[in-house]
């Protein structure tokens, strides 16, 4: 279900790309697949406890509903949002939904992930041709430990305002480079802690009823998450040093949601209304 979803929305911004009046609606229904894409994958967040994603899911909600209202009066600021959307898209795609594409990033990263551990004497066996494994605790590596979301997301964030081709070049060397090694280190620390069993705590939090589980949801679904946010944020700003024009787009995107969640909530206390 969940690719189907995913390719309308792909498609929805692919066609936003191409000139016409229709763009406005194509970009509605990208977002609009998108946001239903989060919603049936709530299951699977919750099953592995990880309760950031929901988070987003709830956020994406109004989101949704804010973007929408501005896309249909063609306002620039959404526009630019959702060209940034159909880069990231066409960066991703292939990866998704080309096979040999997407196993092939994903054999590569399995390989390197086992040389850095190999650097830190650190001794696993690649039971399968994703699959790292030591004392029979076993990690699947599958495309969402790529990087490849979060490098398509960054490029498309610097494609969201008319750029230089030198502004292009050092914006591509300051994400995919950056997010890919950084993903590798991310790989290889989860790997270690849950192998290693280096967070056994809280299983009431932590738990979803597989042994050992515990290290895997403190490794992977806080320490890693937080850390990758804030390297992302960190990211940004390189964006924003190189792409002053991308600094302001920002600003201008918080002043709309930030805007109209306010005035929502001034509404809701009117007792006139």
């Amino acid at each position: 279900m969940i690719e189907y979803l995913v390719l309308i929305s792909c498609i929805g911004f692919l066609l936003f790309l191409l000139p016409g009046r229709h763009r406005k609606y194509t970009a509605i229904t990208g977002w609009t697949f998108i946001v239903l894409a989060l919603f049936t994958q709530l299951p699977e967040f919750f099953a592995e406890n990880n309760f950031m994603y929901p988070v987003i899911a709830a956020l994406s909600v109004p989101f949704l509903v804010i973007t929408a209202k501005y896309l249909l009066a063609e306002d620039n600021r959404v526009m630019h949002l959702s060209r940034a959307a159909a880069v990231a898209f066409i960066i991703y795609a292939p990866f998704e939904y080309v096979p040999a594409f997407g196993d092939w990033l994903i054999a590569v990263v399995v390989g390197q992930v086992i040389w850095i551990l190999d650097l830190l004497q650190f001794n696993v066996t690649n039971t399968d041709w994703n699959i790292i494994a030591r004392n029979s605790f076993r990690v699947e590596i599958i495309l969402g430990c790529t990087g490849i979301q979060s490098i398509a997301i960054m490029l498309g964030v610097a494609a969201a305002v008319p750029t230089t081709l030198k502004q292009k070049c050092y914006a591509f060397l300051i994400v995919a480079p950056t997010i890919y090694f950084l993903n590798l280190l991310r790989n290889a620390f989860v790997i270690i802690a849950y192998t290693s069993q280096m967070f056994p705590y809280y299983p009431e939090i932590a738990s979803n009823g597989e042994l050992g589980y515990e290290s895997f949801f403190w490794a992977h679904n806080v320490i890693a998450e937080l850390l990758a946010l804030v390297c992302l944020v960190v990211i940004a700003y390189g964006l924003f040093t190189i792409i002053p024009r991308l600094g302001i787009f920002a600003d201008d995107l918080y002043q709309l949601y930030y805007g109209e969640v306010k005035n929502a909530f001034l509404k809701t206390d009117d007792p006139s209304d």
